[in-house]
């Protein structure tokens, strides 16, 4: 009997240290699964002044620092009742339903690339005004944006 007592005095550190272990364990799966989410910001957005009354783009990247996907499945302005996502394969344009935003990535929308077009504009954008975006995404809160109207030639730095 006090054989058996020593030996539980003696691994009663080891038995200690393995709950410490646990403890911090579950910490780290804890955290782990706290950024396992997505994590959006967005930045850059522009709008060049349409050169139509009826059409426009419009441009911005969203980032994602979060350890988790998302997927921006739509885009809605005050400024257009019709704002779409759409991809550029070579010189072809097609519409898109969702764009994805990878875990520790970006979706970047830009010229001759991803880009939102917004048909049947309210009033056309001029130079100086900033117009209001709110995006949509399948896990992630929406975020709303102002975009600067720039003018057609601006090309953002970088």
């Amino acid at each position: 009997m006090r054989k058996s007592t020593v030996l539980t005095a003696a691994a009663l550190p080891l038995v200690v240290a393995g709950a410490l272990l646990m403890v911090t364990g579950c910490q780290s799966e804890k955290d782990a699964l706290s950024s396992a989410k997505p994590e959006l910001s967005v930045s850059g957005a522009y709008m060049p002044q349409p050169a139509m009354d009826d059409m426009a783009a419009a441009y911005f990247t969203v980032e994602n620092d979060g350890g988790k996907a998302d997927t921006l499945t739509k885009v809605t302005s005050p400024l257009s009742s019709d704002v779409t996502l759409h991809t550029t394969e070579g010189s072809q344009m097609k519409h898109a339903q969702e764009l994805q935003v990878p875990a520790k990535g970006k979706l970047a929308l830009s010229r001759g690339g991803t880009h939102l077009m917004l048909g049947k504009l309210g009033h056309k954008p001029q130079v100086g005004e900033k117009v209001e975006f709110t995006l949509h995404f399948a896990d992630s809160a929406p975020i709303t944006v102002k975009v600067p109207v720039q003018s057609a030639s601006y090309r953002p730095a970088g």
